[in-house]
């Protein structure tokens, strides 16, 4: 028991230490970032959105021909 807690503390020091070496973004790179973020999420978003209607296209030509 008593060397899983010296582990424990162990591994919270070192994560301590490697986070005083992270350089955290400032307010403007983090407004930038989320921006572009949320513009490729809107891309892709309306990409998905034609690929569902051309599926749905194909598959509403493809079950008429076989529902004749």
């Amino acid at each position: 028991m008593v060397e899983i807690v010296a582990k424990t503390r162990d591994f919270l020091t070192d994560v301590v230490e490697e986070l005083k070496k992270v350089t955290w973004p400032d307010w403007p790179q983090l407004k930038n970032a989320t921006l572009v973020i949320l513009v490729f999420v809107l891309i892709v978003a309306g990409i998905i959105w034609l690929m569902d209607l051309g599926v749905r296209g194909v598959l509403g030509v493809i079950m008429d021909v076989f529902t004749r």
